[in-house]
């Protein structure tokens, strides 16, 4: 019977200490493989229809992740996009409540409509900050620049009490934290940071009558019977919520479904196990080195204030973390181990 760690070497063999998940993802050897043999079938001239079961494989697979039905998820390929749809669908004057200094992708649109009102609020306030006039509100269930965790039940409670929306980019989650995309009225997360695909991808979970969503971005795919709806307007729309899928691109389905299938043979609770011990035992290290992190307990993500500085000394050295706002992030994955942690923290000391 295979392990975790033994599927874990299978397909990974880092030429160096990757400590960056929270930017890009390593590819599994097996998407490498599938996004090899997709490219051979258009330089040959085969046959494309497996390309497109692809699709339908990941978004069923990312259904059972996020725990929803399959017809509650659309398949794009940004983030914007979607936060674009929710926020052509807002009266004009409506409030959107953001947290501050939240990824650019998730509040951007809402900035862009120019006749809402979006209050942002530390990230610790964001239930509280809740009240009547609130229409909707916008938050990253983990945050992109230091790791913290949304109070995702308690902003739940708050939105549902004063009747506002809930919209939560899991782009830095989905993959370690487990997810209940059913519990949220809107959810995205793009596919190359933890569930290790190519770029080019973006799930997208709304509710089943659509949550006032116009499809303003629809094309063929979006027709009920996508190769019937290549000519002229679409006749009838996809009674689900893939209405709202944008053309595929279909090497990265090719590797994400690969991906897909190793993130479900590990497990969501085992990665995140996994991941936020390897966290942990960097905390510590850290304490003895005197340094204090970024309080963000229970993420795999640690933000360090003060060392971002150290990012291209640690790069030569061979390892991979990232330089956000003067704060040294490193993101700890399926194939990290202890020892990369402990090279962190030695090349750290010195």
């Amino acid at each position: 019977m295979e392990t975790f760690e033994s599927l874990v070497r299978a397909e990974f063999a880092p030429g160096n200490t990757y400590l960056n998940t929270a930017s890009n993802g390593l590819l599994p050897a097996r998407t490498v493989d599938a996004v090899q043999a997709a490219v051979r079938m258009r330089a040959e001239g085969r046959p494309l229809g497996s390309l497109y079961d692809d699709v339908e494989t990941v978004r069923a697979a990312f259904a059972r992740i996020a725990g929803v039905s399959t017809e509650r998820v659309a398949l794009g390929t940004s983030v914007a996009e979607y936060g674009a749809l929710i926020a052509a669908a807002l009266p004009a004057g409506a409030e959107v409540l953001t947290a501050e200094a939240d990824f650019a992708s998730l509040v951007n649109p809402f900035h862009m409509r120019g006749d809402l009102k979006v209050r942002a609020v530390p990230l610790e306030r964001l239930a509280e900050s809740v009240r009547p006039e609130t229409a909707l509100v916008a938050v990253s269930a983990v945050q992109s620049a230091d790791g913290r965790l949304a109070d995702l039940a308690a902003v739940r409670e708050a939105a549902r009490a004063h009747g506002a929306r809930i919209y939560v980019d899991a782009s830095q989650s989905v993959g370690w934290l487990p997810l209940d995309a059913g519990a949220h009225d809107f959810v995205a997360a793009v596919g190359f940071k933890w569930v290790l695909g190519p770029h080019g991808n973006t799930f997208f979970v709304a509710p089943e009558d659509f949550g006032e969503l116009t499809p303003l971005l629809a094309g063929w795919v979006a027709g009920e019977v996508p190769w019937d709806s290549c000519y002229g307007p679409v006749q009838e729309l996809a009674h689900s919520v893939r209405r709202f899928d944008v053309s595929p691109a279909l090497f990265t389905y090719a590797g994400l479904r690969a991906s897909l299938s190793l993130v479900e043979e590990l497990g969501i609770d085992a990665i995140h196990a996994h991941d936020v011990g390897l966290a942990d035992r960097f905390r510590t290290g850290l304490a003895s080195l005197g340094r204090t992190p970024v309080p963000s307990p229970g993420s795999a993500i640690v933000s360090v204030p003060g060392l971002g500085h150290r990012q291209p000394e640690l790069s030569e050295a061979g390892i991979e973390v990232s330089n956000r706002a003067g704060n040294l992030r490193a993101a700890f994955h399926l194939y990290n181990t202890a020892a990369d942690v402990d090279r962190l923290l030695d090349v750290l000391s010195s």
